[in-house]
């Protein structure tokens, strides 16, 4: 019991170290967070999507991948596309702010339906999201022999866990954001991301 506890609290550990950092994924989070646009629907796509992928690496499928490398340049391209163009949509909205950049109450039904399109790209063209949990994640857990499913299991409940945090809990932020220049702010910090991870994306494939 006790090697299991701590297989899946280092699972848990890495988990939460490799997804903390600011990427196109967790900005997106943030955003419709302060929004209060289809949360609750972006939280799950990003918590179960990290689930399949860290299982498919404890399961050895990131062995198999690496012998195709032209799987992952094709989704570098196609997702550096696609954050460079959400970024240039964030721009957009920085430097042609409008009344609807200000409500943070939830969107109408076609907005939904976007912020989960969105959300779906954004986790699954995006090389990182594989490299970290698919690989990285997937060869950690391998060293764990037998307790290998724990340290995954640990590792897709620090998923669950700081993507709820970060969705729901961006709902403290709605008065500070109710500001038209805290909302540029916010912008910008999505626009900048985004850019800049696809241009790396695009760079490195």
């Amino acid at each position: 019991m006790h090697s299991s506890l701590a297989a899946a609290a280092a699972g848990f550990g890495t988990g939460l170290s490799l997804i903390v950092a600011i990427g196109a994924q967790n900005a997106f989070v943030l955003r419709q967070g302060v929004r209060r646009d289809a949360v609750l629907a972006v939280v799950g796509i990003c918590a179960l999507s990290d689930a399949v992928l860290i299982a498919l690496g404890v399961g050895g499928v990131g062995a198999l991948v690496v012998t195709w490398p032209g799987a992952l340049t094709a989704v570098g391209w196609i997702g550096g596309a696609f954050l460079i163009g959400y970024g240039v949509l964030a721009a957009r909205r920085v430097l042609r702010p409008g009344g609807e950049a200000l409500r943070t109450e939830g969107e109408a039904a076609g907005s939904r339906r976007r912020a989960v399109l969105a959300c779906l790209a954004l986790t699954w063209l995006n090389p990182h999201v594989y490299l970290d949990t698919v690989f990285l994640l997937g060869s950690l857990a391998a060293d764990r022999g037998p307790l290998r499913w724990t340290f995954g299991l640990g590792a897709a409940l620090a998923s669950l866990c700081w993507f709820a945090a970060l969705g729901f809990g961006a709902r403290l932020l709605g008065r500070f954001l109710a500001r038209p220049s805290a909302w540029r702010v916010l912008d910008g910090l999505v626009a900048a991301t985004m850019i800049t991870l696809g241009v790396t994306l695009i760079a490195g494939s």
